[in-house]
């Protein structure tokens, strides 16, 4: 885990619990909340909030770690649409919700490999 690898680095130690449940008082993750609440903005597309947490991240961490966030943020948007494009299978839930979708494209008639 790529996490603890920099922790041990760095000397710092982090609650990964609090990034993948619930969170935790007791969270060193240096500017945690700051960081989360840039993800909320952009997941729910409030370019307001984002535009003011981007100034945010930028004048407290700097520039170039507003650019590795987005560009982290970027590659974790991106991976699941990797995965598609190779050809892992679909999801059963999806295959439901999506199954007009696909016909009027004719998606399921695109070759596999």
């Amino acid at each position: 885990m790529r996490l603890r690898v920099s922790g041990e680095h760095t000397g710092n130690s982090y609650d990964l619990y609090s990034v993948m449940g619930e969170i935790s008082i007791d969270n060193k993750l240096p500017n945690y909340h700051l960081l989360n609440s840039f993800i909320e903005a952009l997941q729910e597309k409030d370019p307001n909030r984002v535009s003011i947490l981007r100034k945010k991240i930028s004048h407290q961490m700097g520039d170039q770690a507003l650019v590795d966030i987005s560009a982290v943020i970027a590659a974790f948007n991106a991976f699941p649409r990797m995965a598609d494009a190779t050809g892992i299978p679909l999801e059963e839930e999806k295959k439901k919700i999506s199954e007009k979708m696909r016909a009027e494209l004719k998606i399921d008639q695109l070759i596999t490999t």
